[in-house]
């Protein structure tokens, strides 16, 4: 939506405030995806569950066919040179509740072993839990993949909104707006980093400039996890595309005892992740209008620090 509009008596947008809403909306955004990113990761161990629950489910429905044929071959020896017509229906039924059910009730019931009978009975309501279990988990899984959709949809309408804003500006306004407090490109020198962080810093480095995509990690493009994710992948240390998961990751770390490389994280409930480089500084994917940007420590709302590995 344009900030002229049709009124003529239109005036210049104010700098700082248009500043301020699409900073909000970037973060916003941010939070969005990064919600987005939790919910992924929450789908990869339930899709991988469902698996395991379906698999179990068929190896107890084989198990259950298994003791139904002992059923039925009992049925068949006691009824040996008889019509099985006139058994009844009770090896007739496909479901197996149906057929506990008629067997229970059927005179042949008499003719059966006790023993068999409670075997079936047993293995189906085995299976009636393993079916329960897979029905919950694909509802979970339902709900969880409307519950990514819902985020990115909303990723989509605050960046929308964001580049309305911008549009209405002019490029110098556009510009001093995205060099506002996203940090500089200048990589400092002398970066007392050692160690596995040495690799995660080097790398994250080599990337200033490159552009920031919500959802990216790599090769050219990043937001705020996926970089800190490759950069310490770097290092041997596998981390999730997610700034409140990688916060788990290892032990936490005061301020004061920061090292070069160590992951540190922004806002409550955390939305970003950088990566400190020494010095009172830090690496990081900053927003759309910035990308990868060096920056000071405490240029965004400090929530906390992680060594990995």
């Amino acid at each position: 939506m344009s900030l002229a509009g049709s009124n003529p008596s239109y005036a210049e947008p104010d700098i700082d405030q248009v500043q301020k809403r699409v900073d909000t909306l970037y973060h916003e955004a941010e939070q969005a995806q990064e919600r987005y990113q939790d919910v992924q990761l929450r789908l990869k161990d339930l899709r991988r569950d469902l698996r395991g629950l379906r698999a179990d489910e068929r190896r107890q429905a084989d198990r259950l066919g298994s003791v139904r044929t002992q059923v039925e071959g009992s049925i068949v020896r006691a009824y040996q040179g008889q019509d099985l017509s006139t058994v009844g229906q009770v090896v007739l039924s496909d479901d197996p509740s149906a057929f506990l059910s008629q067997l229970s009730t059927a005179s042949e019931y008499n003719v059966l072993q006790s023993g068999i009978y409670s075997d079936y009975a047993t293995e189906l309501k085995a299976l009636n839990i393993r079916q329960e279990a897979t029905r919950t988990r694909t509802a979970e899984i339902a709900a969880a993949e409307r519950e990514a959709a819902d985020a990115k949809a909303s990723v989509d309408k605050k960046l929308a909104e964001a580049k309305a804003l911008l549009s209405d500006l002019k490029e110098k306004e556009r510009q001093a707006i995205a060099s506002r407090g996203a940090g500089v490109t200048r990589i400092p020198s002398n970066i007392p980093a050692s160690g596995r962080g040495s690799a995660a810093v080097r790398f994250a480095l080599a990337q200033v400039g490159d552009a920031y995509v919500y959802g990216a990690a790599g090769p050219n493009a990043w937001d705020c996890s996926g970089l800190t994710m490759v950069a310490w992948g770097q290092a041997g240390v596998g981390l999730p595309h997610s700034s409140s998961a990688q916060f788990g990751s290892g032990p936490h770390i005061p301020a004061s005892a920061l090292r070069p490389g160590d992951l540190v994280f922004y806002y409550s409930p955390i939305s970003h992740v950088g990566i400190y480089i020494g010095n009172g500084m830090i690496v990081h994917a900053a927003h759309p209008g910035a990308g990868v940007r060096v920056a000071g420590l405490y240029s965004m709302p400090f929530a906390g620090a992680v060594r990995p590995g």
